[in-house]
């Protein structure tokens, strides 16, 4: 079900704009052009996830419609043309998310950013390490209208325990000034645990002392603010760090998956399974390494098309998912795919990668007017002790044994050679 957003314009170009972006982030749009319709509109429904206002209406040319919106809970962004300091001042006392100058059409990107931000930003937790109660209350607010999941901490300790216990953490807020372990301490004590890439850390401090800036920056911080701040430099921040950090996901991500079936690549595979391996022979644990090729995949591409090619792809790496999802599974390139397994015997893994086998022969898939049907073969190696490197070859050797020998069939290695 779509969120929905209340837009309070009277301009009907920009009220078009901004339902515009507002139906493209898949929100329901409701259009009120004076504080009349608003307040008829939310006498019948306040179900609203947010809300643009215009700052001036024909029947409310001071902000009138600002409160009124807020009065009702709602997580509201102000559209206004009015620049002066007093305007700002104005708009900022009160509980908004942000408010956007209609300067040019940078406002707007800016909107679309925010909109979707409202969204996104529930996934994502921060933790507020402050010894101040009233501190820590006042930040939680200002994080808690942009959707996030906030977590408090009165110190340093308390803070690493909050880290352990909440795996959405992506932002650390901390004061400096802390009894048992100040900010300065919990800044190095985080990077010990956590990169860069993994979660951002920014320093807060009221001290006049303007060295505690660097100081944070150099003990692992990425960001710095010093109280009392704007809160609209406080948004600045929390969202510029945030972006980073999922800038950075989405690298990692198009570096290590598969784009088109969306599991990890050859050099994800590699990197994971050479750490996992030597583990479960140490640990004497049962695994298996696993190399799987569609059959005949050229003739599907030939007499179907490449999007049909394709569309196989994903429906074998669905398939995967449903009989190997406890597995490390990846693309390694073409139309062979590989797996590692651990934790059961020889011949329930067996019967793991034979059950896939065989609902695949059996499947008929649909692609436009096509009626598509494929096979797979696997090449099995068990409970080696030999490098990752050397028993992936070992499965590759036994997927040929299973080509050679009619495919359609799963061939262990040193038994069905």
């Amino acid at each position: 079900m779509s969120m929905q957003l209340l837009v309070v314009e009277d301009s009907k170009p920009i009220a078009r704009v901004i339902r515009q972006i507002g139906e493209a982030l898949n929100y329901q749009v409701t259009v009120a052009t004076t504080l009349a319709e608003v307040e008829s509109i939310l006498q019948g429904n306040t179900d609203f996830f947010a809300a643009t206002i215009d700052y001036a209406l024909p029947d409310a040319p001071n902000g009138e419609a600002i409160a009124y919106v807020l009065s009702h809970s709602i997580p509201s962004v102000v559209m206004t043309g009015k620049m002066d300091e007093t305007t700002r001042q104005q708009i900022l006392a009160q509980p908004v998310v942000d408010y956007i100058p209609k300067e040019n059409s940078q406002a707007f990107l800016y909107l679309k950013r925010i909109l979707h931000w409202q969204i996104t930003n529930s996934s994502t937790g921060i933790l507020v390490v402050d010894d101040s109660l009233a501190a820590r209350n006042y930040v939680s607010q200002l994080l808690k209208r942009r959707n996030f999941n906030v977590y408090l901490a009165n110190d340093g300790v308390q803070a690493l325990e909050r880290l352990k216990q909440h795996k959405d953490i992506k932002l650390v807020i901390t004061d400096l000034e802390m009894p048992i372990m100040d900010g300065i301490e919990l800044t190095n004590e985080i990077r010990k645990i956590y990169s860069r890439d993994q979660l951002a850390i920014i320093g807060i401090s009221g001290a006049d002392n303007g060295m505690h800036s660097a100081r944070f920056i150099k003990n692992g911080a990425d960001d710095f603010l010093r109280k009392p701040f704007c809160p609209e430099e406080f948004y600045c921040r929390i969202t510029q760090n945030i972006e980073n950090l999922n800038n950075i996901e989405q690298i990692q991500k198009a570096a290590n998956v598969d784009y088109l079936t969306d599991l990890p690549n050859r050099r994800a595979f590699f990197s994971k399974a050479e750490q996992l391996v030597p583990q479960y022979i140490k640990r004497d644990m049962p695994y298996c390494v696993a190399m799987i090729d569609i059959d005949f995949f050229k003739k599907i591409n030939d007499n179907y098309g490449n999007d049909a090619g394709d569309h196989v792809l994903k429906v074998l790496a669905l398939y995967m998912r449903k009989h190997l999802g406890s597995g490390l599974l990846a693309r390694l390139g073409g139309e062979e795919f590989a797996v590692l397994m651990y934790g059961v015997d020889e011949d329930q893994l067996y019967t793991k990668l034979d059950d896939l086998r065989r609902d695949i022969s059996v499947s008929q898939l649909t692609f436009e007017e096509h009626h598509i049907t494929f096979n797979i073969s696997i090449g099995l190696v068990c409970n080696s002790t030999e490098t990752f490197a050397k028993q992936l070859n070992q499965a590759e050797s036994a997927l040929y044994n299973a080509k050679e020998n009619g495919r359609n069939q799963l061939s262990i290695f040193g038994v069905d050679d």
